[in-house]
């Protein structure tokens, strides 16, 4: 239980107005991701994991305002 408030905290204190607009929010799953690459197993190399997990959430971010685009000229 203490680990689930620790990500939802962690998560929630990502949202705020201050994130580069050109990414999505860290979510509970990504973090959890981070924390164990990073933290709990640290291997050589991890710069890797947190340019993949930027990569990814700008990624999301393009998919998810092409889609709402795509919506939006076919209203």
């Amino acid at each position: 239980m203490p680990a689930c408030a620790f990500l939802t905290i962690a998560a929630a204190t990502e949202h705020t107005p201050a994130q580069a607009a050109s990414q999505i929010p860290l979510t509970r799953n990504e973090i959890a991701g981070l924390f164990a690459t990073l933290i709990i197993q640290p291997i050589p190399g991890t710069w890797h994991y947190l340019r993949w997990s930027a990569w990814r959430r700008r990624h999301q971010h393009r998919a998810k305002t092409c889609h709402y685009q795509r919506q939006a000229r076919q209203l």
